[in-house]
């Protein structure tokens, strides 16, 4: 049984988090990189550097949370994103985000996420590109697959407040063989009715999790108003690096 790394809960629940099983391994990842094989040599070059080389910020990514990102512009284009993610401070969080939890997985991006009380310090434009979390845990569709009921709400009554910047740089959803194009700015959901419920059902189904338990397991979660400048594209700020000045013809054309 593969065994969870304690994430940044109290003490109270590392006992439970010692026993629990991660849930991982089990979403593999839709692409198949163009390539050979590796070589007998290649796999002797990375065991000899998995045992002799260091990789302490690797071994800080010990909290796993899976959820659902769309193409800010284009609210259609929704895919499962599954984060590895490591907490600097009680204030921020960085992740590398995958498209699986299996060894196949490829790196899709990253997410930075923040307290509220440093999001209100953002400048305004820098707000655009920040996205709540709010409604992505009390719908119960961010989820902590392995841990403990008890752990997870707890882990949940912290990310309720927070905000996240993301960006994919590999398109997996439409890039089957390479990353492509330009990296894009992603957002969150934000009400009930946008996400597509089959690909819920779909990860729920595969992780042995039901998303409407959770909601009901999360109603006694505080919902905190969500501070202005955030969920931009809702008011029709669409933000994309710049690509053209039309950000969805960009997506439409990506």
């Amino acid at each position: 049984m593969t065994r969870c790394p304690l994430s940044a809960l109290p003490a109270l629940l590392a006992a439970a988090l010692l026993t629990t099983a991660c849930g991982d391994n089990n979403t593999r990842s839709p692409v198949q990189a163009p390539g050979a094989e590796k070589s007998a040599k290649t796999k002797v070059l990375e065991a000899g550097a998995d045992v002799l080389q260091g990789k302490a910020p690797l071994q800080k990514l010990n909290m796993y949370l899976d959820g659902f990102h769309f193409y800010n512009g284009a609210l259609g284009q929704q895919m499962e994103a599954h984060h590895f993610c490591a907490k600097l401070n009680e204030d921020v969080t960085q992740c590398v985000i995958y498209d699986g939890n299996g060894p196949d997985a490829k790196i899709m991006g990253i997410e930075y996420i923040v307290s509220k009380k440093l999001f209100e310090q953002l400048p305004t434009e820098e707000k655009k590109l920040w996205h709540s979390h709010v409604h992505e845990v009390k719908s119960g569709t961010l989820v902590a697959p392995g841990l403990p009921d008890v752990a997870e709400h707890e882990l949940m009554e912290e990310l309720v407040s927070t905000y996240g910047k993301t960006f994919h740089t590999w398109h997996t959803d439409r890039d089957k063989t390479l990353p492509l194009g330009t990296p894009l700015l992603m957002m969150g959901f934000t009400r009930d009715g946008q996400i597509d419920t089959a690909m819920v059902a779909r990860r729920d189904q595969r992780l042995g999790i039901s998303s409407r338990q959770k909601r009901r397991q999360r109603a006694d979660i505080v919902a905190p108003p969500v501070a202005p400048g955030a969920n931009a594209w809702e008011k029709g700020e669409v933000r994309q690096l710049g690509i053209v000045p039309d950000a969805q013809a960009a997506l439409r054309h990506h």
